[in-house]
């Protein structure tokens, strides 16, 4: 038996029959639903339910949360989980171009100065401006799982030099040719006109970007945050800001979300905000639902599941797979 976990009785996904029983419910019905089940799949990716009915998931054996990041499911507050030998996986791979079309809609959005132009007509005003290219600017694109190297293969293609930070540096990167370490962000974002935000969220990424790293960043430089809100110092953010240390911010992520109406980031200037929504193109839900189910017809007959997260690091890492379980064993 699956337990499929909504926001609401509306937001269902279609899966089509594999032989198995669907058990739908909300966070109110969860804790009846996952008694039993031995998968359950998160459709409702950033809820915190399944933390409150642990005691109940007798019989879980994998959960798939639909996102590409799970630090909502991995959470230090959630030990219980990571100690166990339940499977996680995530939807590593179905956000990878749209994001990174989104990343570049942004650098181009900021080099044309797009912000104003809207502004402008919004007044009725016939303004000549000259903007700026982006060819031969520079990237740094902080992260180095497939939703980064995808953003570092089109800016790249664009014409763009792009240079990755990772936990670990490293030289001749196929994607990113130089990877620095992310640990040395203050050192290292004087090089770039785009600071780009594309790491999972764990202890060593949270307020990653701080006010030593914006302070260090050129001062027409701009930000891009498709990650996680809790990665940069949204303090230190709007400082920066308030005194045009830096260029400019594009951010889809948020401490906290929805953002509030009364936020002073809506009125910063030079930032450009949208509601976590980087990667969601027209069909994503289809594609999430295709891609549990084709996990769900491997682990149906024991072959390896695709996408699995290593529950220490919080991330799937390269070529991750495990062969399905037949029965919980071991801990809880």
């Amino acid at each position: 038996m699956v337990a499929v976990l909504c926001a609401d009785e509306a937001d269902r996904p279609a899966l089509a029959d594999v032989g198995v029983q669907f058990r739908f419910c909300t966070a109110a019905d969860l804790p009846d639903a996952v008694r039993g089940a031995r998968v359950l799949l998160l459709w409702d990716y950033f809820s915190t339910a399944l933390r409150d009915v642990w005691p109940r998931a007798d019989s879980l054996e994998w959960i798939h949360v639909t996102a590409a990041g799970v630090d909502t499911l991995l959470c230090p507050d959630f030990p219980e989980l990571r100690d166990s030998d339940v499977v996680v996986t995530n939807a590593c791979g179905v956000f990878d171009r749209p994001i990174a079309e989104y990343v570049l809609g942004a650098v181009l959005a900021h080099a044309k100065d797009s912000r104003t132009s809207y502004a402008l007509q919004c007044d009725r005003q016939w303004r000549h401006r000259e903007t700026r290219g982006i060819a031969g600017t520079c990237a740094l694109v902080v992260g180095t799982g497939s939703i980064a190297r995808e953003i570092a293969r089109l800016l790249r293609a664009a014409g763009m030099r792009v240079r990755g930070a990772g936990r670990v540096a490293a030289d001749a990167d196929p994607d990113f040719g130089e990877v620095v370490a992310s640990a040395d962000l203050a050192a290292e974002v004087g090089w770039c006109d785009h600071l780009v935000l594309a790491a999972p969220l764990t202890d060593s990424t949270r307020g990653l970007v701080d006010a030593a790293v914006l302070d260090a960043m050129k001062p027409d430089a701009h930000l891009v945050n498709i990650a996680r809100g809790p990665m940069v110092v949204e303090s230190a953010l709007l400082d920066a800001l308030a005194r045009n240390r830096i260029g400019g911010a594009t951010l889809d992520v948020f401490d906290t979300e929805p953002l509030p109406a009364d936020h002073p980031l809506w009125e910063a200037p030079n930032v450009t905000i949208t509601p976590h929504m980087s990667g969601d193109v027209v069909g994503w839900r289809d594609t999430l639902a295709e891609q549990f189910l084709g996990n769900l017809r491997r682990w149906l007959v024991g072959e390896p599941l695709h996408n699995v997260v290593d529950k220490k690091l919080g991330y799937v890492p390269s070529g991750a797979g495990r062969p399905a379980t037949s029965g919980r064993g071991g801990a809880r």
